[in-house]
């Protein structure tokens, strides 16, 4: 069976959810070794908000951070400029869905530092897969969610295990 190489662009939540709920950095270090692979080879790569969430999480250096700076090279994480077209275009879309979200989860969508509408415009740009821990919830109106805005702009995401699977990755 033939399968599309493709490229996955990684959420915030792939590393605090792994590192704190489902492979912590002491526990399942086969995870983490994966994952420096998979970067290595070009396989996932992730933008330049993602490491400001990580790195700013928290105002001591903590482990995920640490791991963050002895493994992954400074290219991984991408500048977000040159998708500045596309997150004009989301922003257009989520401020007409008015009708939709409430104005607070429009406004925190958002802002300017967070990664979600950064991640899907990067990821329409380069045609990448997200890889996000969210769920989609077309009814919700607390908080605009990559995956409903993925699915207005034709841009497709996974879970963490589903990439795995598609890299034919174990770890």
């Amino acid at each position: 069976m033939y399968i599309k190489y493709e490229r996955y662009l990684l959420d915030t939540n792939f590393f605090i959810q792994a590192h704190r709920s489902y492979y912590p950095l002491d526990v399942v270090e086969s995870f983490w070794i994966r994952t420096k692979e998979l970067a290595r080879n070009g396989d996932i790569i992730s933008i330049d908000k993602v490491k400001k969430e990580i790195y700013d999480k928290s105002s001591h250096e903590d482990e995920l951070k640490l791991w963050c700076i002895d493994n992954l090279e400074d290219q991984f994480f991408h500048p977000t400029d040159e998708a500045l077209p596309q997150y004009i275009q989301i922003v257009q879309w989520v401020n007409s869905m008015r009708n939709q979200y409430h104005d607070s989860a429009i406004e925190e969508f958002l802002q300017t530092d967070l990664a979600d509408p950064w991640l899907v415009a990067y990821a329409i740009k380069l045609n990448l897969v997200i890889v996000t821990y969210e769920k989609s919830s077309p009814g919700a109106k607390k908080r605009v969610k990559i995956p409903e805005v993925c699915n207005h702009f034709g841009v497709r995401f996974v879970d963490t295990i589903e990439m795995m699977r598609e890299l034919n990755s174990k770890f």
